[in-house]
């Protein structure tokens, strides 16, 4: 689905605490907060709300994001509209998981998080658990792991969701070129490692993550 070129590994929205456990003002969000932001998140990433879930989190926006600054970790709903708002959370978190890009898995704990999976067998396994499961230092993991994204000057970076660590790149031939280069280097990292069934993963590796809209 491309409305998931903009991946990272990790979490994709606020933490928050669990059902029943003590608030933590400024640090975690309240599970109403994290359920409003999970739904938020599905939206952005593309979920369409039918109208009766349009018009809850309206209702729902009033108390948990009030115009005025307050700390995050206080607001809550009343029971009913707790439930509804929990409800409508786990379908969007249902519908996120079922797009998750290939090799990885969506978890919903404190927060929504994005993590590689750990299975050695599958299909596709994501370079991240490769590094992963090595724990092991790896020069090359960094720019291994990387996707590709253009800069609204039009030149092409390599990194991850906050840092470039290759660029600017005329092209993106040129930075997804970049990318694989690191790759091969991790598998021959991998080897003197002593981990050489973590290479002999390399053809099952995900291509390179390429995003063609501009970050900013």
């Amino acid at each position: 689905m491309t409305a998931l070129t903009r991946w990272h590994a990790g979490p994709w929205t606020t933490r928050g605490t669990a059902a029943g456990a003590a608030f933590e003002p400024g640090r975690k969000r309240t599970p109403d907060e994290l359920n409003f932001d999970i739904i938020g998140l599905s939206r952005i990433v593309g979920r369409r709300q039918t109208l009766p879930e349009e018009m809850l989190v309206r209702r729902c926006q009033a108390a948990l994001r009030p115009t005025d600054p307050r700390v995050c970790g206080v607001q809550t709903l009343d029971p009913e509209l707790s439930g509804e708002l929990a409800a409508v959370a786990e379908q969007a978190f249902t519908w996120l998981a079922e797009r998750a890009p290939a090799g990885y898995e969506f978890v919903h704990a404190d927060a929504v998080e994005l993590q590689p999976l750990l299975d050695l067998s599958a299909d596709v396994i994501a370079v991240d658990a490769v590094v992963q499961l090595a724990d092991v230092p790896l020069p090359a993991a960094r720019l291994a792991t990387s996707h590709v994204r253009r800069a609204p000057t039009g030149a092409w970076y390599a990194g991850d969701a906050v840092c470039n660590w290759s660029g600017p790149h005329a092209t993106s031939a040129e930075a997804v070129a970049a990318v694989r280069q690191a790759r091969t280097e991790l598998t021959e990292q991998l080897r003197s490692a002593g981990h050489a069934d973590l290479a002999a993963t390399a053809p099952r590796w995900p291509d390179v993550p390429l995003e063609l809209e501009p970050f900013r």
